[in-house]
């Protein structure tokens, strides 16, 4: 007969081979505390640098919830449940352990982040989150602003009318003091800008005269402040050069420079060549200038850095250098002035009408004379120019010249400028003048049958021809600035001659 298993142990067996398992499972848990002591130690001595850390059984959790999980101690964590004692057996409730237990093996930690470098992630955190910072609040000017546009034939009284500003506020204004003079100094095309209050007294007058430069006024105690905002422009260097095929006018035209390059040009060596008589054709002109831009964009030409001219195979350089008190003039590369003590030419003209001659036939007299002189043929109020320093000896109307201008330059020389239209109004009898100063306009004044200009040159009084007249050259480069103007010359004198070299390459090949 089979029995029945659940007969076959008494009462008392069952509790005594309880017994047994109980002392397995501490076998085992004792193996596996030394099996993870020796894995530890064998850890530490691999990793020099690693801390040692005891063993742990796991510790309660922190008092404070609020202390960041990542700067809490790593733990691996082994739960063993254990089976539950009975009740019925009496060695059970004295031996009696908890259900579960956890054996922790602490792990090297990683070093808690600082307050620093919490805040540093502070805003990283932000962005991964798409959480984005708080704009930057910015205050917006009170009261509103209205704009007038200076038209042809306006004044600064009716421009205030319009934009409902008293004229007592406007003579304040002026009279503030001389910079604020300048406001009545309008021209069509500008702006006027006033910024108004609710009660449309004024806050702010912004004078726009061009996109570079602009006068700001603003209420100051009683009176008003005044100041001139000019802004910076950005300088960039640009090379041209041409071959002469008719005029220096229109070749330097087709190279791409506009008229005031090209008078600026003719200027620098119009003392050693007469554009009007001595260039051919084939001639040969390079430059390197100033270029302006303002945003990105150009606004204008500059000064002439460098340039060169090829008349008759004969080269003429000239590089532009500034002194310490900023003023700029032209040399030779050897440091020669290129300005002469008198311009060969004191207008610009069309043509020479009649040159310097012992006898020709005159138009208006019907009969031969001397002509002293030479005739520039030149349209009326086309400005005349002061040859040279001197002082005015001579305003006013002389015979057949009309109305006359005559300088004295030192006790050698003197100029005789005719037929003026007009004279320029600060030009008076006793005045000083500069070289190149303005004196008059051409016109047809005394015995003339068009409009153009009479010049005469005289030397000690006797009559000499102006267009061949050897001239007194103007004093070289202060000897303390030579050394900083090789230097500074020496890359644009390169830049020259590449550009003179490739002239002549594209030349050939043509």
């Amino acid at each position: 007969m089979i029995k029945d298993y659940k007969s076959h142990y008494s009462p008392d067996d069952f509790s005594t081979h309880r017994k047994h398992p109980r002392l397995g499972v501490l076998a085992l848990i004792t193996l596996i505390l030394s099996a993870t002591a020796i894995y530890a130690s064998m850890q530490i001595m691999e990793s020099p640098g690693a801390q040692s850390e005891p063993l742990a059984i796991a510790q309660p959790e922190r008092a404070n919830p609020a202390e960041p999980q990542e700067i809490q101690e790593a733990q691996m964590a082994i739960p063993l449940a254990l089976p539950e004692p009975t009740a019925s057996s009496p060695e059970s409730a004295d031996n009696a352990e908890p259900a579960e237990q956890t054996i922790a093996l602490a792990l090297p930690q990683e070093p808690s982040p600082s307050a620093e470098t919490l805040q540093a992630d502070a805003p990283l955190q932000a962005e991964e989150a798409g959480t984005a910072p708080a704009p930057e609040l910015i205050e917006a000017e009170p009261g509103r602003w209205v704009e007038e546009k200076v038209k042809s034939g306006d004044s600064l009284a009716r421009i205030f009318s319009r934009l409902g500003l008293s004229a007592n506020l406007l003579h304040r204004i002026v009279h503030s003091d001389k910079e604020a003079k300048q406001l009545a100094n309008i021209h069509p095309g500008e702006t006027l800008r006033v910024r108004l209050d609710d009660e449309d007294n004024l806050l702010k007058l912004i004078h726009r005269r061009s996109p570079v430069l602009s006068l700001q006024i603003l209420p100051h105690e009683e009176s008003f402040k005044t100041r001139t905002i000019e802004r910076e422009l950005e300088k960039r260097t640009a090379t041209v050069s041409g071959t002469i095929s008719d005029s220096l006018y229109q070749s330097a035209q087709r190279a791409g420079l506009d008229d005031s390059l090209i008078m600026e040009l003719a200027n620098i060596f119009g003392w050693d060549i007469d554009f009007a008589l001595e260039i051919r054709s084939g001639d040969r002109f390079g430059l390197i200038y100033e270029e302006k831009y303002l945003d990105g964009d150009k606004y204008s030409n500059g000064n002439i850095l460098a340039a060169e001219f090829i008349n008759h195979g004969r080269v003429v350089r000239a590089v532009r250098y500034e002194d310490d008190n900023g003023q700029g003039s032209y040399f030779s590369p050897d440091g020669k002035s290129m300005r002469k003590a008198f311009l060969r030419a004191p207008v610009d003209f069309r043509r020479i009408s009649s040159r310097f001659t012992r006898e020709r036939y005159h138009p208006v007299l019907g009969k031969k004379r001397p002509h002293r002189g030479v005739d520039y043929a030149a349209a009326t109020g086309t400005p005349i120019k002061a040859a040279g320093d001197g002082k005015v000896i001579f305003r006013g109307t002389k015979g057949g010249y009309g109305r006359t201008v005559i300088i004295q330059h030192g006790q050698k020389y003197t100029t005789l400028y005719g037929h003026l239209s007009k004279y320029r109004g600060k030009v008076k009898n006793g005045s000083r003048v500069r070289q190149g100063q303005v004196i008059g306009y051409v016109g047809k004044s005394g015995l003339a049958t068009g409009p153009h200009l009479h010049y005469e040159f005289r030397v000690n009084g006797a009559h000499r021809n102006p267009l061949t007249v050897k001239l007194p050259a103007a004093e070289p480069i202060a000897k303390k600035y030579r050394t900083d103007f090789k230097q500074k010359s020496a890359p644009l004198l390169a830049r020259l001659d590449l550009a003179s070299q490739t002239m002549v390459a594209t030349a050939e090949a043509q």
